[in-house]
């Protein structure tokens, strides 16, 4: 695996409790740092430059690659540790910064991540993960491929968060489950995944071009007595509020960078209005009439153009509004909504649930992805 860690940084700090080895992109030695001692690297004309942050000559290079001289050691970048080895390589604002590990090891970096420390009775719920993430780098490798790397360490993809990140239930739940992953017509899935469903997932298709398959089919996540087996997470509900000035300066931000819309044309917002559900009620459609115009948001956009007043995405496209005006313009609005994510996939809080309610891994996987597989991959 190749994951890209920063994309553009200025400078990138670089170390180990042990000694690391810094080679050229050829194999060809450069220099070897001593152990805990730091050395900065930047970006040059003809490559990256990298010498002691102490002070002291510097060292050139096309790409700068890092690892440690004992294999079982970590490296070090902006104070966050690494299995494997990093590279350090320009790009077109500063430098790309890369870390090669083993897939497994990977993995113990994201689940730790995504899931954080959990309870022994959430161990199902882990494992779970586990295969999902496990599923989902093997269908995305290569993604980033012109960035120079597999996947983002972020959102973007999935969040990884290192050795220094690790946990004992990341590592249950990936040794435990180790090569396994889910498959539809002989490949890995879309394992798409998200924080909090707020009772029931949405339809593939409704929120990604492609995703029109068996698997990824809106599913209900209540038990038998119609409680949400999510119902535990802290974004089960929400709510927010916007003025009617907050919310045109929310607009005046997110609509030119979202639909391109001149900042210039979002003037008097005159009214808010849900035009379209989708079959999990979640926003498909929603009209914002703004003076004599009228612009229709589709349903995955909707998050990204009504932030919230402190500038957040909107948590997700499940929810209601309440309206008030003065005269012919919005003067408040309240959203009262549910869930956490764009909805598609495995729900984390409802495996969770789940986890607690005594299904095992297998069984949370096929309640969200009804019609895949779970195979052993390697």
């Amino acid at each position: 695996m190749q994951v890209g860690l920063a994309v553009g940084s200025s400078a990138a700090t670089v170390g180990g409790d042990a000694a690391l080895m810094l080679t050229r992109s050829d194999g060809g030695p450069l220099v070897e740092i001593p152990p805990a001692q730091a050395w900065r690297a930047i970006a040059a004309p003809r490559g990256v430059s990298i010498a002691p942050s102490s002070g002291g000559p510097a060292v050139l290079a096309d790409r700068v690659v890092v690892q440690p001289v004992d294999s079982q050691a970590w490296v070090r970048v902006n104070g966050r540790s690494y299995r494997g080895t990093i590279v350090l390589q320009p790009d077109r604002t500063g430098l790309t910064i890369v870390n090669r590990v083993r897939m497994e090891a990977y993995l113990l970096g994201v689940v730790s991540a995504e899931m954080g420390r959990r309870a022994a009775e959430d161990r199902e719920a882990v494992r779970a993960q586990a295969v999902v993430s496990r599923t989902y780098a093997l269908r995305n490798l290569g993604r980033w491929r012109s960035e120079g790397f597999d996947l983002y360490a972020t959102v973007f993809d999935q969040v990884y968060g290192g050795a220094g990140a690790e946990t004992p239930e990341a590592r249950d739940a990936v040794e435990s489950t180790r090569g396994q992953v889910l498959t539809w017509n002989g490949g890995p899935i879309d394992s798409f995944f998200f924080s909090t469903c707020g009772g029931r997932t949405e339809s593939g298709v409704d929120v990604f071009r492609g995703a029109d398959v068996p698997y990824l089919r809106s599913v209900s996540d209540q038990n038998p007595n119609g409680i949400a087996y999510c119902s535990l997470s802290p974004r089960f509900r929400w709510r927010e509020e916007w003025t009617g000035d907050g919310l045109r300066t929310i607009l005046r931000r997110s609509l030119p960078t979202v639909l391109g819309i001149q900042a210039s044309r979002v003037d008097q917002v005159q009214d808010l209005r849900i035009v379209q559900r989708t079959g999990s009620d979640r926003v498909g459609l929603l009209s914002i009439t703004l003076g004599h115009e009228a612009i229709d948001v589709e349903g995955p956009k909707v998050r990204q153009v009504l932030r919230t007043p402190a500038g957040e995405m909107l948590r997700s496209t499940a929810f209601t509004l309440e309206i008030e005006r003065t005269g012919a313009r919005v003067s408040r609005v309240v959203a009262q909504g549910g869930g956490n994510g764009h909805g598609v996939g495995l729900c984390q809080w409802g495996a969770v649930g789940r986890a607690r309610a005594g299904q095992n891994y297998q069984q949370i996987l096929a309640a969200y992805y009804g019609g895949s597989e779970l195979t052993r991959w390697y």
